[in-house]
């Protein structure tokens, strides 16, 4: 079993990790096995020939670079603190939100961190970043000069809790704003309780044209302040719900949006500012699954309307329509048959169809979809089935699709 290793690193090991004798260990380390079952030994032999914290400090970097390289490009270079990486926009995340701030002039990255959102600022524009920790920004300084960026950034370290506009910039095109959703470990789920809250920003908004706020996307959008939040973006990386900002300012477009990213950094976004009612009937030829992000932003109505679709209960993210759609917003199974949920009737059907693994989804349904996937599974070779427990109009449900379709990958 393995044990998140505690550093608390000071500036003397963080000088030492970045001279020779510190790059020589980290570099030994990370070709090193960093598996779970293998920690101890690799901490072992570091121990025999550091200090504890220097052992501590090289290990812990080996292992959150790993981790980092889902994120980053050049994580193998860059430098992270676990509750920094932790929290820190994936980098084709972090260029949509930069490409939208710095095309309105300088910014300023407020809680900029170990720099993950920094890189992709700086890249397209002046920024100042501003944080209280002085060891986040060493590596945010490190993290920019690796990245051939720290001409184009400046670095600050100060209290949120006392900044004031005027000790920012008089010339801000826009300003992001990351508060920590981590304490000792735990996810804060409230904005109150971010740290520093969502409500500082208020004080840095005069004169900027753009303010972003990055919260959870589990938030709470009812208590969200409505000044900081006339818009909220909910961006998806390759199908995955990973974040939601707050904009404001007069740069902003009220209402909620959501956009879906890929790794290549292509984008496509969906907004209404008033989504039609849902309209609700029994399933058809196809089921549409919404993108999360979509889901989220309350835009299932919207995109139904576009693919001319209805809702198969008025209170589930599914869609169902005659014709499978060549839209990025939602992905699409064939429907073969569907009827009212009895467990008996449904592995009659699945067996009726030769079914081998069976794949269980669920909207609405309490049931354990992994238990029910093995209990539902035939004979090895059988025929790949997709079972969907929901609701139809209120109503428990079962649905036996094949998919998904790749063709709704393909942007309209």
């Amino acid at each position: 079993m393995s044990h998140e290793v505690l550093v608390i690193m000071d500036q003397a090991t963080w000088r030492w990790l970045l001279g020779p004798d510190g790059q020589r260990w980290l570099e030994q380390t990370m070709a090193a096995d960093l598996r779970d079952a293998a920690q101890l030994t690799v901490l072992a032999g570091l121990r025999r020939a550091l200090s504890a914290g220097q052992a501590a400090a090289v290990y812990q970097q080996a292992r959150l670079r790993q981790r980092a390289a889902a994120r980053f490009e050049r994580a193998a270079q860059l430098y992270f603190t676990a509750e920094g990486l932790e929290q820190a926009s994936s980098a084709p995340v972090a260029r949509h939100r930069a490409a939208r701030l710095a095309a309105l002039g300088p910014v300023a990255d407020l809680a900029c961190g170990c720099g993950g959102d920094l890189l992709a600022l700086a890249a397209r524009a002046p920024v100042l970043g501003v944080d209280r920790d002085p060891l986040r920004l060493a590596m945010a300084a490190e993290n920019l000069r690796v990245c051939g960026l720290d001409a184009h950034a400046s670095l600050r370290e100060a209290d949120l809790c006392q900044l004031t506009r005027d000790d920012l910039p008089a010339r801000l095109g826009g300003i992001f704003y990351d508060p920590a959703r981590r304490r000792a470990g735990r996810r804060l789920h409230a904005d109150a309780a971010y740290d520093p809250p969502v409500e500082l920003a208020r004080r840095w908004r005069p004169g900027v044209s753009l303010l972003g706020i990055k919260v959870a996307p589990g938030c709470d959008l009812a208590a969200l302040p409505a000044d900081l939040a006339g818009e909220v973006e909910f961006v998806s990386l390759d199908g995955a719900l990973k974040e939601a900002t707050l904009w404001s300012g007069e740069a902003s477009r009220p209402g909620r949006r959501a956009t879906l990213l890929d790794r290549a950094g292509q984008a496509v976004t969906l907004d209404d500012a008033a989504p039609p009612p849902p309209r609700v009937g029994a399933p058809r030829a196809w089921l549409f699954e919404p993108d999360p992000a979509v889901i989220r932003a309350g835009l299932v109505t919207t995109v139904a309307a576009r693919l001319g679709a209805h809702q198969l209960d008025a209170q589930i993210a599914y869609l169902t329509g005659d014709a499978t759609p060549a839209s990025p917003f939602v992905r699409a199974w064939r429907i073969l048959e569907w009827a009212p949920f009895s467990l008996k009737r449904l592995r009659q059907a699945l067996r009726a169809r030769g079914a081998g693994a069976v794949t269980v989804k669920k909207r609405g349904s309490p049931l354990d979809t992994d238990a029910l996937a093995r209990d539902l599974s035939g004979a090895a070779g059988g025929l790949p089935l997709v079972v969907v427990l929901t609701r139809v109009a209120g109503q428990p449900a079962a649905l036996i699709c094949s998919g998904p379709s790749d063709d709704t990958t393909t942007p309209s």
